[in-house]
């Protein structure tokens, strides 16, 4: 990709769950640019193969819903199985429902807490043999989100907050045998977003705007430079990194907006 800041994963045995679409595509896509060998989750076998071949490069297929911990640890037997091990944990898979707290349901509570935060922890407990083994460490997504509250995405937020003191607490039972941390995106320009924030409002034009606006380098980012904190952070470079929450937000989280004061 142009711009990315090169990094070293040859021979690296690398698991991207959410790995089919946008901020997990674009940490597939860099890892094995970056020479690893790399194994792709998607919800469904048919949405994982089909990512697959798109990529046009081998890669793994480790499909199933890290919803449920024991698809979780399917995916992670899979995984471990074709590539002979494991040395980097990307919890990816996330989903994002909005809408004001008197509209939420049990059901979608459920399905936000159990894909973002559940399948987050199950997935890494079952990867933590082989990730012992290896030395390896763990990357979680978290969100600006899980770090400050917004408006109408209250369940999202719970969810996120949750990845993050996850990541702290692991990080503190793990050491030091295995690093974890967690990278915190604001506003990603992925299909997820186009599809259920921008595309989905009445004037999805002014949405963009509204959402570039919210941060204070006024644009959102693209997933590219998400994937790059990401091997960052599962680099040797980052090898004194373990419990951090590292905010790539355009400004987001950094304090009050400007006053008219």
């Amino acid at each position: 990709m142009e711009g990315q800041v090169s990094f070293d994963f040859t021979g690296k045995r690398v698991l991207v769950t959410g790995g089919t679409r946008g901020i997990g595509r674009a940490a597939v896509e860099a890892f094995l640019a970056a020479g690893a060998h790399v194994a792709v989750n998607g919800r469904t076998e048919g949405s994982t193969a089909k990512a697959i071949a798109l990529l046009g490069i081998k890669a793994v297929a480790a499909p199933g819903d890290v919803a449920s911990a024991e698809q979780c640890r399917a995916v992670i037997a899979m995984a471990v199985r074709d590539l002979g091990g494991l040395d980097v944990l990307v919890n990816c898979a996330g989903i994002a429902r909005g809408g004001p707290v008197e509209s939420v349901t049990e059901t979608v509570w459920d399905d936000t807490l159990d894909t973002n935060l559940k399948g987050t922890f199950f997935c890494t407990q079952a990867a933590l043999p082989h990730l012992r083994a290896s030395k390896g460490n763990v990357v979680n997504l978290a969100s600006d989100a899980g770090l400050i509250g917004e408006v109408g995405l209250t369940v999202y937020c719970a969810s996120k907050g949750g990845v993050v003191n996850l990541t702290r607490a692991l990080a503190l039972e793990l050491a030091p045998d295995v690093r974890i941390n967690c990278v915190c995106p604001g506003y990603v320009d992925t299909d997820m977003v186009r599809r259920d924030v921008i595309d989905a409002s009445a004037d999805p034009k002014a949405t963009e705007a509204a959402l570039a606006a919210s941060a204070p380098l006024n644009r959102i980012a693209g997933p590219e430079e998400i994937a790059t904190a990401i091997l960052y952070l599962a680099s040797e470079q980052a090898r004194f990194m373990t419990g951090s929450a590292l905010q790539i937000d355009g400004g987001t989280t950094a304090g009050h907006p400007r006053s008219g004061a």
